[in-house]
Formats: structure tokens, C-alpha cells, sequence
């Protein structure tokens, strides 16, 4: 049986995959044109289609919006009773069918177009009604489904699923949609933070540990301790950053050394603190603290000015890691 469940699961797989090969010859002139014509467009992508398709045409159109080519979902079988109001003039219409004949689907194609506006089918035959009444076709023809029987929905939705993403990707290099636009679609979760997130919202909420070039070895404990940090910046009387004595250092210096009484910070600080510059995304804060393999990155303005200490412990608490 463990053989068996495994085989099935691999069959489905190699079907799908190869189902997915097939969609490379689909993408040519009309693909292009399709593209082209949804982003000239004044109006929004309206998506429509029944039963499993439906599914499929509510994963794109949340990944045209998040992509920056706002979009619509319209059920097939709810806009033939009403929710074809949500249709507007300048708008393009996507009909996603596999057999391009469902009942639902011949009466709503009609009305589309008496309406004037520009019609796609997404389809999986081109004999069918829809192929014959879109303007225009994203084929998504597949050899077999996955399913033994060659009826439920599997290769033709996966089929489906990847135009949709094609067509989101190409509209999104067209409107040159960058990491900064979709963080501002993406506020929420980890993946916004890890595109929005900066130093200055982390810091800020730290301790602020320091003591001047002349303190002692004493002042530099109780500025550790205090600041629950693991480190301490050292700077002058304009807080100017001079160095950084980390827990580690006070460590090491007192595994070697016996006469601690007079030693002072400049006896063992660091005088070439890893830094970090306010403004900074967090994420870039995280590629330097894994680069030196250290906890923590003194903050520091433009004008070398000591501002705070952001610690790794701040990244984890925040999702970015």
C-alpha cells in the first residue's frame, strides 16, 4: 500500500508537470496581445468563471491586485442574477472555462459583450462556444487530468492557475511595479515587514547604553548590565561614536587579566564597531549582523552620531527572521 499511494502521488505529478510543459506553446502572439491590451486598459480586469474555475479566478485576480493591475472576481452563475453591475465601460472581462460551454457560461458570454466591453476566454478547447464568441484566447488545453478517471479538475486547473500567474507577472513588469509598491499592497505579515520594516522602527525602543572615552571599567559593567543589551557604545562629549565594548569583550579581558582596579574602556573596547545607519531597511540590518556573525549593530546618524543599539533578538521579535 505505502508503494502504491506513493506511485499514485508521483503519477499525478508527472502529468501535471508535463501538463504545465504544454502551456510553453500557448504563449505567443495573442498571449502578447492579451498582455498589451489589459495594460492599456482605462478600466479594471474583471474575472469570471463556474465552479472550479471560479476557484482558480479568485487566486488571480488576489494576485493581479497584490501585483499592482487592479482586478475583480464576478461569479459566473451570480452575474446572471445581478452582480453584472459590477462590470464597467472601460473594463476587460477574463471567462475561465475548461469545456468553454457550461450553461451559466453561455448565457453570460452574450450579455458580456452586448455590454461593448473587450472579452478574453480562458478556455481549454478551441472548438468551444466560448473560444468562438471571446476577442481574444489564453489557451489552457491539456492533454489529460490528473484524476484516474480523466474528470475532476487537476492538470486543466493547475493549467489555469499558471496562465494566471504569467499573465500577472508580464502585467507587473509592464507597470515596472517594484519591492517598494508591493510592500505598500503587503503591509501586514512578515512579508511586509520584511519589505518596509527599517531600523529606526527597532532601535528606537531599546535601552541607549553608552559611557564617554574616560570611564572606567566599573562604568562600562553597569552600562552593560543596564542596558540589557550585551554591548555599550563609547563616544565624546558630542556623541560622536569612538568605539564598542561588547559583554564578550569584558569577558575575554578578564580571563587574561588579574588587576582589573584601574583598567579603563579604552583598555578594551573595539575601535571598529560594526554600524549601522538610520533609515536602513531591517532586512539589510540582518545581512550584516549574519555576515560578522555578531548580536548586535550600533545605530549611528549620517554625521557619525551615536543614536542607539539595535540587537538581533529585535529582528526575531519582529517576524524578519
Amino acid at each position: 500500500m505505502n508503494k502504491e499511494i506513493k506511485d499514485i502521488a508521483l503519477r499525478t505529478i508527472d502529468i501535471e508537470t508535463k501538463s504545465l510543459s504544454g502551456l510553453k506553446s500557448f504563449i505567443d502572439d495573442t498571449f502578447t496581445k492579451v498582455v498589451e491590451l489589459i495594460h492599456a486598459s482605462k478600466g479594471r480586469l474583471v474575472v469570471t468563471g463556474i465552479g472550479k474555475s471560479a476557484i482558480v479566478g479568485h487566486k488571480i485576480v488576489a494576485t493581479l491586485n497584490s501585483t499592482g493591475t487592479p482586478a475583480l472576481f464576478m461569479h459566473a452563475a451570480d452575474a446572471i442574477h445581478g452582480d453584472l453591475g459590477m462590470i464597467q465601460q472601460d473594463d476587460v472581462v477574463i471567462v475561465i472555462s475548461k469545456s468553454g460551454e457550461s450553461p451559466e457560461i453561455k448565457v453570460l458570454v452574450p450579455l458580456i459583450k452586448n455590454f461593448g466591453n473587450t472579452l478574453i476566454g480562458m478556455i481549454g478547447s478551441k472548438q468551444s462556444f466560448l473560444a468562438k464568441e471571446a476577442d481574444h484566447i489564453l489557451n489552457t488545453s491539456v492533454e489529460q487530468e490528473a484524476c484516474p478517471n480523466n474528470l475532476a479538475p487537476t492538470s486543466s486547473t493547475t493549467a489555469q492557475m499558471v496562465m494566471g500567474d504569467a499573465l500577472a507577472i508580464c502585467l507587473m513588469h509592464l507597470n515596472e511595479f517594484s519591492g517598494k509598491d508591493f510592500a505598500k499592497y503587503h503591509p501586514g505579515g512578515n512579508l511586509g515587514k520584511r519589505l518596509y520594516l527599517k531600523v529606526d522602527d527597532l532601535y528606537k525602543q531599546n535601552e541607549k547604553p553608552f559611557v564617554y572615552g574616560h570611564a572606567t571599567l566599573k562604568d562600562v559593567i553597569i552600562s552593560i548590565s543596564k542596558g540589557r543589551l550585551g554591548a555599550t557604545a563609547v563616544v565624546d562629549n558630542n556623541h560622536a561614536l569612538l568605539a564598542v565594548v561588547t559583554d564578550g569583550d569584558v569577558r575575554r579581558m578578564l580571563e587574561t587579566t588579574s588587576d582589573v582596579k584601574n583598567l579603563l574602556v579604552t583598555d578594551i573596547y573595539n575601535k571598529h564597531p560594526k554600524t549601522v545607519m538610520e533609515g536602513v531597511l531591517a532586512i539589510e540590518a540582518l545581512e550584516l549582523l549574519k555576515q560578522y556573525d555578531i548580536s548586535q549593530l550600533i545605530v549611528t546618524s549620517k554625521d557619525n552620531i551615536y543614536l542607539g543599539i539595535l540587537h538581533l533578538h529585535d529582528l526575531i521579535r519582529e517576524g524578519i527572521i
